[in-house]
C-alpha cells in the first residue's frame, strides 16, 4: 500500500501507480520511455534531405529544359518555317528581279487570280452550308431514331474521317462519270452513244464532291454534342405535346449550335485549301488558289506569282483556323 504521508511525485496524478506516467489518451505508459521520448522530441532535430540532393540547380535545370526543346524546335524550323520562308521570301523579291511588291501588283491585277479567289471562296462557302445542313440532318437520324446498326454506322464516321480526299472522288467517278455506271445504264436501256450525266467537270461536281467528303467532319461533333443532350428535356416536351420539328428547333438546335460552328469552320479551312478532289474531278474550268498555285509553279514555271498566290492562300487559312480554334475552345470541343 501507499504510503499516505509520502508525498506525491512532482506531476504524477492522483492514482497513478508509482514508476508509470499518465497518458493524455488513458492509456499508461512507462514512465522511462516517456521521458525519454520526451527528451528525443525535444532534442533530436527532425531530419532533413540535404539541398541540392534531388533539386538541381537553376541554371541546371535550364540547361535540361533547353536539351529537350531544342531538338523539336529545330526540326519545326527546318521542315515548315524554312520553307515558309522561302515562299515569303520568293514572292518579295523574285529571281527575275523587280520590286519588292512587283510580284503581288501583278497577280492581284490579273484576272485569273480574282476568278480563282472568286471560285475557292463560293465553293468552299457553298460545300460547307451544305456540309452543315446534311450533317445535322444525318446525326439527328443516328443520334434519336432508333434503328438497328446505329452504332455500327457511328463508327464507320470516325474511320471515314480517315480515307484520303481522292477517294470519295474516284467512287464518284465510278458512278457519275463519263464512262460510269450510271451513264452505262443510261446508255443500255436507251441505246444512246453518249449519257446524260456529266456534271463531275463542272463546278457543281466539285461541290458534290466536297460535301460528300466533308460532311463527316460536321457529323462528329454533333454526335458528341447530341450525346450529352439531357433526354428529359426532349421527354418532358414530347410530354407537353411539342411536334418534332419545335423539339428539333428550340431543343436540339441550341445544344448543337457550339458543335455546328466548330464544324463549320473546321470544314470551311479544308475545303479553301483543298487540291485532290479539284484535280481528280477533272474540272478544267474550274480553278481555285490551289489550282492556281500548281498551275503557275509547274505548268508556267512563274515561281513568284505562285510564291504570291500560296502567300494569299496561307493568309486566309491561317485566319479562318484562328477562328475554328477560338469556336472549337467556347464550343468545348
Amino acid at each position: 500500500m501507499r504510503d499516505a504521508s509520502r508525498p506525491a511525485a512532482p506531476g504524477a496524478a492522483v492514482g497513478t501507480p508509482p514508476g508509470e506516467a499518465p497518458a493524455a489518451t488513458g492509456l499508461l505508459v512507462p514512465a522511462g520511455l516517456a521521458s525519454r521520448e520526451a527528451r528525443g522530441s525535444a532534442s533530436d532535430p527532425a531530419p532533413q534531405t540535404p539541398a541540392g540532393l534531388n533539386t538541381p540547380p537553376a541554371g541546371r535545370k535550364g540547361l535540361s529544359r533547353s536539351v529537350w526543346v531544342l531538338p523539336p524546335v529545330a526540326v519545326l524550323g527546318v521542315v515548315f518555317l524554312y520553307p515558309l520562308a522561302l515562299v515569303v521570301q520568293q514572292s518579295l523579291r523574285p529571281e527575275n528581279g523587280g520590286g519588292a511588291f512587283d510580284a503581288y501588283a501583278s497577280v492581284f491585277a490579273s484576272q485569273s487570280f480574282r476568278d480563282a479567289l472568286g471560285t475557292t471562296v463560293w465553293l468552299a462557302v457553298g460545300a460547307t452550308a451544305g456540309c452543315l445542313v446534311l450533317g445535322f440532318a444525318l446525326a439527328l437520324v443516328i443520334a434519336f431514331v432508333p434503328f438497328p446498326g446505329a452504332r455500327a454506322v457511328a463508327k464507320f464516321i470516325d474511320v471515314f474521317l480517315s480515307f484520303p480526299s481522292f477517294l470519295i472522288t474516284l467512287a464518284l467517278l465510278f458512278i457519275y462519270g463519263t464512262v460510269g455506271m450510271a451513264n452505262g445504264v443510261w446508255t443500255d436501256f436507251t441505246g444512246a452513244a453518249d449519257g446524260p450525266f456529266h456534271f463531275l467537270t463542272t463546278p457543281w461536281g466539285v461541290l458534290l464532291a466536297e460535301i460528300t467528303y466533308f460532311t463527316p467532319f460536321v457529323m462528329r461533333p454533333l454526335l458528341a454534342a447530341f450525346s450529352q443532350l439531357d433526354t428529359a428535356q426532349l421527354e418532358v416536351a414530347a410530354g407537353l405535346g411539342a411536334r418534332p420539328a419545335r423539339i428539333i428547333r428550340q431543343v436540339i438546335l441550341p445544344e448543337a449550335l457550339p458543335a455546328l460552328a466548330a464544324g463549320g469552320s473546321l470544314v470551311l479551312v479544308m475545303c479553301l485549301n483543298e487540291f485532290g478532289i479539284v484535280l481528280f474531278t477533272g474540272a478544267k474550268d474550274v480553278t481555285t488558289l490551289p489550282m492556281l498555285v500548281y498551275g503557275k509553279a509547274i505548268l508556267e514555271s512563274d515561281y513568284a506569282a505562285a510564291c504570291v498566290v500560296a502567300v494569299v492562300n496561307i493568309v486566309i487559312s491561317v485566319g479562318l483556323f484562328g477562328l475554328y480554334r477560338v469556336v472549337s475552345k467556347r464550343a468545348g470541343a
